[in-house]
């Protein structure tokens, strides 16, 4: 495992049964480091893999084969998700935060009760001080005037920030961001893009986001992930994709580099919609 990774991902391999109880597999050798303090993006089509293994990085499902290696700061080796019971596995949650594509708020409770919730359930800590750690996290995402209200009394905008305050209750050190986009207008996208790289700066965090929101995408990435058919396409710097999405297509060589072209420009023909092209790559892929 590299020093600079804090999440290493190794061979993960994923399977799911269809109709006849047959495997699928949804992730097919997966293999790629998370480096310390970076903020990566994991993209892809629908049923690319990027929200099962948004799952298998959580511990909300566990990998067939393969491995997942945590190696927090406060971790003398690494950890294998695959290789540790449910009260480590816990150990290590507390360690990242999540935030949910819909923001996942209890509707019961306050924004600030919300908040409060991580520290409640995961550390000793005297309600005064909760209180005064939920107004510094509430303060940090511009919500702490929507303290007391409900969570249907929220847009959709405050929902995520509610969810990101809670999310860094216990000032994790990964960040995992689940569409943090889906359903926003470009204004507020843009908002909530411009905490999470706040974020990033300021508290030094790990920051790992599932989106298919391009625009989103190449505002916040260092670098950045393409999945295709449960595999790794391509990985990279910010700067290679944004290359790549630039180039004249008859400049690009073989199916991976017209498909990953489409997918970034958002283009309505190309490997993804040609039912040739679609096999070719196909082939392409099985054949590794």
């Amino acid at each position: 495992m590299d020093s600079n990774a804090v999440i290493s991902i190794r061979d993960a391999v994923k399977s799911f049964p269809d109709r006849d109880g047959e495997p699928v597999r949804v992730l097919d050798g997966v293999s790629f480091e998370i480096h310390r303090g970076e903020t990566l993006v994991i993209m892809g089509g629908s049923g690319c893999g990027k929200s099962t293994l948004l799952n298998c990085l959580i511990g909300e499902y566990r990998i067939d084969g393969g491995s997942i290696a945590y190696h927090t700061s406060d971790m003398d080796r690494p950890r294998d998700l695959a290789a540790v019971d449910e009260v480590e596995l816990d150990r290590i949650r507390q360690r990242f935060g999540i935030l949910f594509q819909s923001g996942a708020l209890f509707n019961s409770l306050t924004v600030s009760e919300n908040v409060a919730l991580p520290l409640r359930e995961h550390t000793s800590v005297d309600p005064a001080v909760i209180d005064i750690i939920v107004t510094l996290k509430l303060q940090q995402v511009k919500m702490l005037p929507h303290r007391d209200k409900m969570p249907s009394q929220l847009s959709g905008g405050q929902k995520k920030r509610a969810g990101l305050a809670r999310a860094t209750a216990l000032d994790p050190e990964i960040l995992f961001y689940d569409e943090p986009s889906a359903g926003l207008d470009p204004v507020t996208s843009a908002a909530i893009d411009e905490l999470m790289m706040d974020f990033s700066k300021k508290l030094h965090v790990t920051s790992v986001v599932v989106t298919h929101e391009m625009d989103s995408a190449f505002r916040i990435a260092d670098r950045m992930v393409m999945l295709e058919k449960g595999r790794v396409l391509r990985i990279g710097k910010r700067e290679e994709f944004e290359q790549l999405r630039d180039a004249d297509p008859g400049t690009l060589l073989g199916d991976a580099e017209q498909l990953l072209h489409q997918f970034l420009n958002g283009a309505s023909t190309g490997p993804l919609t040609d039912r040739d092209g679609l096999s070719m790559f196909e082939k392409l892929i099985i054949q590794g």
